[in-house]
């Protein structure tokens, strides 16, 4: 049986403009900020029909049962409009049979909007399967790679203020992929910015460092100078302050992959901001590379993979605790 595509969160305005307003919409996914788009789309769409601000009502699947939520969207509004129902948590309460009997037969004065973190395993199971049917389900995926960079650029220009690929890929490994955080130093940029329009590596190198604390960059600024008790204390803090094990590997066998080129790459005589978006780094950080390159022969690279293979695997099949898998890591990395 072929997989069932899940329309994007992101066709919801065309679906709305298509469809009109639907009594149902079950938004899931990893993309919490999107749940955002989601609610003040549906919420400006059903404003015009509601006569009171009594009629929207927020609940908590961590606290509410469907049957609580159903009885709710089953009461009549206060005006001659519509009810519109925010359900956060969609995920949580027991008794999803409940939302599949009210899916089959909805209030046709209600608009439910119902929020699932996380993903769905088995979309084939209800009441996933009826929302499919009718189309009344949409995921948030995390957005990633040019997609993210396009978005932090559009973001950027709706603030009246400009920011090239390069910066903002640079901004995205400083921040990480978390588009609220995002966010929230882009107005921090914004402010350092004052009246100027264009978002510079400066701009961001004062953000890196009113972060007070270490970045990711700062790790690889390490590891490329083989100073192992400088990198083991930066991965230490990257990790204690949230920053997942799987993106450190992730950008240290990204860095370690454009170690590998620099040989060639050199070889090649191109201009530095030509190498330097080969590499996949900033032409700023390019030299470097070059630095690192010497320090590191070939043999050295390959262990380097080796090591963070290694602690990829320890991570999915063993219970080693990560902050020791992250020492191993960085042990076999840097090897006296």
């Amino acid at each position: 049986m072929a997989k069932t595509k899940i329309p994007s969160v992101f066709d919801l305005p065309k679906d709305i403009k298509t469809n009109g307003l639907k009594p149902i919409y079950y938004i899931f996914g990893e993309d919490t900020f999107s749940f955002d788009f989601a609610k003040d789309l549906i919420e400006k769409t059903v404003a015009p029909n509601l006569s009171s601000e009594f009629d929207k009502e927020t609940y908590y699947g961590s606290k509410n049962t469907y049957s609580e939520i159903i009885s709710a969207a089953s009461t009549f509004p206060f005006g001659d409009g519509k009810k519109f129902l925010i359900i956060k948590n969609a995920e949580k309460p027991k008794d999803k049979e409940k939302l599949t009997e009210y899916i089959a037969s909805p209030s046709e004065f209600t608009v439910m909007l119902l929020l699932h973190e996380g993903t769905i395993t088995k979309p084939e199971s209800e009441p996933y399967k009826s929302l499919i049917k009718l189309g009344e389900i949409f995921e948030s995926k995390e957005m990633k790679g040019d997609a993210l960079v396009e978005w932090v650029k559009t973001y950027v220009k709706g603030n009246g203020r400009n920011i090239s690929d390069e910066n903002a890929n640079l901004l995205i490994d400083i921040v990480g992929e978390n588009r609220s955080l995002i966010e929230l130093q882009l107005e921090k940029i914004f402010l350092f910015l004052n009246e100027e329009k264009e978002i510079t590596l400066e701009s961001i190198q004062q953000l890196a460092t009113e972060l007070k604390q270490f970045n990711i960059f700062d790790l690889i600024n390490a590891v490329g100078k083989k100073d192992k008790a400088k990198a083991l204390e930066i991965a230490y803090n990257l990790y204690d302050s949230g920053t997942d094990l799987i993106q450190i590997i992730a950008m240290l066998n990204r860095y370690f992959t454009a170690l590998s080129k620099i040989n060639e790459i050199t070889a090649m005589k191109l201009s530095v901001q030509e190498a330097a978006r080969i590499v996949g780094t900033h032409q700023y950080y390019y030299k470097d590379y070059l630095d690192a390159g010497k320090r590191y022969s070939d043999q050295d690279i390959t262990n380097a993979f080796r090591a963070l293979f290694n602690a990829d695997v320890s991570i999915k099949t063993t219970s080693l605790d990560h902050k020791t898998v992250l020492t191993i890591l960085i042990a076999e990395i840097i090897s006296d």
